[in-house]
């Protein structure tokens, strides 16, 4: 058999592309590169229509476009891509102007030269430009940030609004400032300051000031209702009904917030008032009760948020837990209702302060075993730890030695309130036994333990626990295994 003669494969011709060598060509001439050889331009046209096909068909304008619910390509589509792709965006062309093309008219000295388009330009005339209104096109949207109060002060720049006017003779307010408005005996604060009547602290402050404080303008309605709330709970112009009714109003209203910065003040204030004067009366007392109360009232309202100011209301609850010299007839119930506002307060904001517990232990730590504390105020150091737990108990009394601290200013074989106090305080550590079995001090063990206990107790308390064993080794828990 012959072989058959192989057929010649024809060569595929190759179809031209969109963008023309011609432009590759113009745009080369245009940069004083002449004789640009046919291969070089034919690929260039090929990888600049790759790249053209890449960015408007498989990146991102076809997903702006599907994405403004369009069926049109636009420029704007090709810009944000380009942006994307991290590429200088096109100048000069915009969506919403789109330019113009016109042909050209064909050329009969090249007749195979394809159809030409250019865009036309409109003609201007000056005369009709000059007497057309200009218009100004307004500043395009953009965002910005500023202070708006920098600790309470708010700075004199454009974006925030103008220091309200003056209009107090500064004289007048100095003369009113300086003259008694307080009743001799009252705690009664100032009215919170309003739009309209400044307050003459304010009015009083001649220099020129370059920051002006943020303060917010209360109602007449507000001011009236705060004036009439602090008037009608401090004794002694206040009678029972109306201390109830307004206690109930702070525990329950949801209305105070704008109030509650001045109430807190006023507490305070109250509070230093009655401690300062040291007088020791009943009227101070009373006083102080009802501060406690407004606290707790504060504390309890779940529509105020206190947190922002606890730092301001915990002073006033720990210098009365810790102050030496309170009245004697309220002493006791005072440190008591201190102590419950002090563990309530722990209870329910010590998960969004974590380290609070920790400082207000310390505190009180420095408060019962302090050089030169008085037995008032190791009394209410114990009161508050035993408010916040035994674990606080067991720090202060054993572990700090707190115990040891007071037995050693007692007396032999005193019974007194506070050495009552810490005997209640080893029972919240550890509860006594139903049958106490006391320490056999020739057994080894034992022996042990009650050196224990002398060296953390102090002998006047090892001997008040030394007639229960399991009681002693309960309180030393932490401290020595139990045998």
């Amino acid at each position: 058999m012959s072989k058959q003669a192989p057929k010649n494969r024809s060569i595929p011709t190759k179809v031209p592309g969109i963008y023309k060598t011609d432009s590759v060509r113009d745009v080369a001439e245009s940069l004083n590169i002449t004789n640009l050889p046919d291969v070089v331009a034919s690929a260039l046209a090929s990888d600049v229509e790759y790249r053209i096909s890449q960015v408007v068909e498989v990146r991102a304008p076809a997903r702006f476009m599907r994405h403004a619910k369009r069926t049109t390509l636009t420029t704007a589509d090709v810009d944000q891509a380009l942006r994307v792709l991290n590429i200088e965006p096109l100048y000069g062309h915009f969506p919403y102007n789109p330019p113009t093309f016109r042909r050209a008219l064909p050329f009969p000295q090249m007749p195979s030269a394809g159809p030409v388009y250019f865009i036309e330009d409109e003609e201007i005339e000056f005369d009709r430009a000059l007497r057309e209104e200009k218009v100004t096109l307004p500043k395009g949207v953009s965002w910005t940030a500023h202070w708006l109060a920098v600790e309470g002060v708010q700075p004199l720049i454009p974006e925030n609004p103008p220091a309200l006017p003056r209009d107090i003779d500064p004289e007048n307010a100095a003369a009113k400032q300086s003259a008694p408005s307080n009743v001799p005996g009252s705690i009664f604060p100032l009215t919170p300051p309003s739009s309209d009547r400044p307050s003459p602290l304010q009015a009083a402050k001649q220099q020129p000031q370059q920051h002006i404080a943020v303060k917010q303008v209360l109602s007449r309605e507000l001011q009236l209702y705060y004036t009439r709330l602090t008037s009608s709970l401090l004794p002694p112009t206040s009678d029972f009904a109306k201390r109830t009714a307004a206690l109930a109003s702070l525990r329950h209203d949801a209305g105070l917030s704008p109030l509650l910065p001045y109430l807190v003040r006023w507490v305070g204030q109250g509070v230093v008032d009655a401690l300062r004067s040291g007088s020791q009366s009943d009227n101070d007392g009373r006083v102080l009760e009802v501060l406690l109360d407004v606290i707790e009232a504060l504390l309890n309202n779940q529509t105020l948020g206190v947190e922002p100011y606890l730092h301001q209301l915990l002073p006033s609850i720990l210098s009365i837990l810790l102050h030496a010299a309170l009245p004697p007839s309220h002493a006791a119930n005072l440190r008591t209702t201190a102590a419950q506002i002090l563990s309530h307060l722990l209870t329910h904001y010590s998960t969004t302060y974590p380290g609070l517990s920790s400082r207000i232990v310390k505190t009180l730590i420095v408060g019962l075993i302090g050089e030169g504390k008085s037995r008032s105020t190791r009394e209410g150091a114990i009161r508050g730890l035993m408010g916040i737990g035994k674990e606080a108990v067991r720090q202060g009394l054993v572990k700090h030695q707190g115990a040891k601290v007071i037995g050693d200013e007692c007396m032999p074989g005193e019974s007194s309130s506070l050495v009552e106090l810490v005997v209640e305080g080893f029972r919240l550590i550890h509860p006594p036994s139903g049958q106490p079995t006391p320490l056999n001090l020739d057994s080894g063990a034992d022996a042990t333990v009650f050196e224990d206990l002398r060296s953390h107790l102090g002998a006047f308390f090892a001997e008040r626990v030394i007639g229960d064993a399991a009681w002693a080794r309960g309180i030393l828990s932490d401290d020595t295994p139990t045998a």
